[in-house]
């Protein structure tokens, strides 16, 4: 699964939003602290306010604030307002493919793999990243070495699988 910089910029800005929940912010203040190109939070902030995640107001004292409290605001809400579905193969989601042959039980990787992510996903809310408050499960796969470990594939090197698995 790959992040899209909108995405990212999205929920980075979402959650500045969340840690200012008594007023409003303003696309300046969100684009230097976050670090995101002007021009292009603007283009996102105008998307977050067609959903049910951002409110703004014009003019001189203005800015955008949450709709919702941070705690009720998920992170696959975020991104299934941005880009549609957590999972999709082809444009499809994986109920609704189906594979012949030797390939048949793949469709079982892919909903598994969405099933994965909605367990992290559709848990943690703009308040658990904003406090760093996040469920125990994660917290184990975050602790895991491997995990700030980037795999890329090299052909020259043999797979390590691990029998029994």
């Amino acid at each position: 699964m790959r992040i899209s910089a909108k995405s990212d910029y999205a929920l980075r800005a979402l959650i500045e939003l969340a840690a200012h929940p008594d007023g409003l912010v303003s696309s300046e203040h969100l684009a230097t602290s976050q670090q995101i190109p002007h021009k292009y939070l603007e283009a996102i902030m105008s998307e977050l306010r067609q959903t049910s995640f951002v409110s703004s107001q014009r003019g001189t004292g203005g800015g955008h604030r949450l709709k919702r409290p941070a705690r009720e605001v998920l992170v696959a809400d975020v991104l299934r307002a941005l880009n549609g579905p957590l999972v999709a193969i082809r444009g499809e989601c994986p109920q609704d493919l189906g594979y012949n042959g030797s390939a048949e039980n793949l469709q079982f990787v892919w909903v598994a793999m969405r099933a994965a992510l909605r367990s992290i996903l559709e848990t943690v809310t703009l308040q658990d990243i904003l406090d760093g408050n996040f469920p125990e499960y994660m917290q184990d796969l975050i602790k895991a070495p491997d995990a700030w470990v980037s795999h890329v594939f090299d052909p020259k090197q043999p797979t390590d699988i691990t029998p029994g698995r």
